[in-house]
């Protein structure tokens, strides 16, 4: 057991995602197709390795509530003086919000290049297809009018939103939480010490359920191989090349030319030598917070950011900003889509940008917390509990491979917001920026 432990996390679900690769393949063909027993191997993957996938994909749903509130309450606490919402919070949370929002669309529009879930079946809820049906028209007119849309965000009851899990207006009550916390200043310090420590336990069992991955890695890609076969390795290939390529545009074209280069009037391949290592860091790691020394680092020593505003700006990004996760996010809902037969209406696709952007704030900055949010915006297109899982459980044996990309994404713009928010606040030294990076 302890030999078990001393290997790494991802060694680990690599481990769990190639044995249950085998194990799937030679339930599907040797075992089923080949002999004509299809319909009694499926009916085995669906009687013995779903259910224990099943188990480990709503352990992470279990997470999602909590883990949302009292990380993003913890990370507006974080500021620390209210008056740095108004002007080095203000500009970089704007900046963090709007690259969010470009990052998703995106993500929808690869998401509708590579139309990943075309040829996927995914069965409709066990009551019957117009169950379906109606949901997605039901969806589809509540898209109708954006007003309604964007007020809903607002919680009339946030315990009910709680209990509810409705992210969108979870999340808008914990920032407002945090924002009064903040002005409460001395007399808040008790709940905020609740919520910081409420906020470590949260990851602390996340890491714990987490543990849990090569397992749940190895009886889901079993199962998906014993139903599926090598056919949906065509579609979640697709979901990856259009994933890493939008991420790959996104940090080219927004941080490296669109604000460095156009913004700052910065060289822009500066930029991206001098953090170099924390984007190697974020890339194997998959862990914005695991990466934040080396980030505060590189930023600091390279570019030349006064450690005052790295150390500001750049905690607040590991929470807030998140474009890889929200690009993620555009896509798995489109992947759903896809597969579901939704024809995506532009209010539906205005609803899930917007949906991605702020549910995006909630992800924690821990290995594969994008997944753990999917439901959240897949919901707003009409899918049903059960069919989120289903998808979740499709993705998530490949979601390390994805998450590294989306992590490595993510510190890059929390270093391109940083250098912007430095140079307007007078606290960037353009010499060291422009001089060739030595870490």
């Amino acid at each position: 057991m302890k030999a078990w432990f001393e290997i790494t996390l991802w060694k680990r679900v690599m481990l769990g995602l190639v044995l249950g690769l085998l194990v799937g393949l030679l339930l599907y063909y040797p075992a089923g197709e080949w002999t004509g027993n299809s319909a009694a191997v499926a009916n085995f993957a669906d009687t013995w390795l779903k259910p224990f996938g099943d188990g480990f994909v709503r352990l992470i749903k279990m997470l999602v509530v909590p883990l949302i509130f009292t990380t993003l309450v913890a990370g507006v606490t974080a500021m620390g003086d209210p008056k740095k919402l108004g002007s080095l919070g203000g500009k970089a949370i704007a900046l963090y919000l709007g690259t969010t929002f470009i990052a998703v669309s995106i993500g929808l529009l690869m998401g509708t290049i590579f139309q990943p879930g075309n040829g996927v079946e995914i069965l409709a809820d066990t009551s019957s297809q117009s169950a379906v049906s109606d949901r997605i028209s039901a969806a589809s007119a509540a898209d109708a009018s954006i007003a309604d849309k964007l007020l809903a965000i607002i919680p009339t009851n946030p315990a009910e939103a709680l209990a509810a899990q409705d992210v969108l207006g979870i999340i808008f009550f914990a920032i407002i939480f945090g924002v009064g916390c903040l002005m409460a200043k001395e007399k808040a310090k008790p709940v905020q010490s609740m919520i910081e420590s409420a906020a470590e336990v949260m990851m602390k069992v996340t890491v714990m359920v987490m543990e849990l991955a090569p397992f749940g890695v190895f009886f889901l890609m079993s199962w998906v191989m014993a139903t599926k076969g090598l056919a949906i390795l065509a579609n979640l290939g697709l979901l990856t090349i259009g994933l890493y390529l939008a991420c790959i545009v996104h940090i080219v074209l927004v941080y490296g030319l669109g604000i460095v280069k156009g913004m700052l009037g910065l060289p822009f391949m500066r930029f991206f030598g001098g953090i170099r290592d924390a984007q190697a860091v974020a890339y194997s790691t998959a862990s914005s917070a695991g990466t934040l020394p080396v980030t505060i680092e590189n930023v600091s020593e390279n570019l030349g950011i006064k450690k005052s505003v790295a150390a500001s700006v750049l905690p607040v990004g590991a929470t807030v900003n998140m474009d890889g996760t929200a690009i993620y996010l555009g896509m798995v809902a489109l992947f759903a889509a896809q597969a579901l037969g939704i024809d995506m209406t532009p209010a539906m696709y205005l609803s899930v940008a917007l949906g991605a952007t702020l549910t995006s704030i909630g992800a924690a900055a821990i290995p594969s917390a994008g997944l753990l949010l999917a439901s959240a915006v897949l919901s707003s297109i009409g899918v049903s509990e059960e069919q989120s899982l289903l998808i979740i459980a499709m993705i998530f044996p490949f979601d390390r491979l994805l998450d590294m990309m989306r992590t490595m994404t993510n510190v890059t713009g929390d270093a391109a917001v940083a250098s912007a928010v430095a140079k307007w606040e007078g606290e960037l030294d353009e010499d060291v920026f422009r001089h060739e990076a030595t870490r």
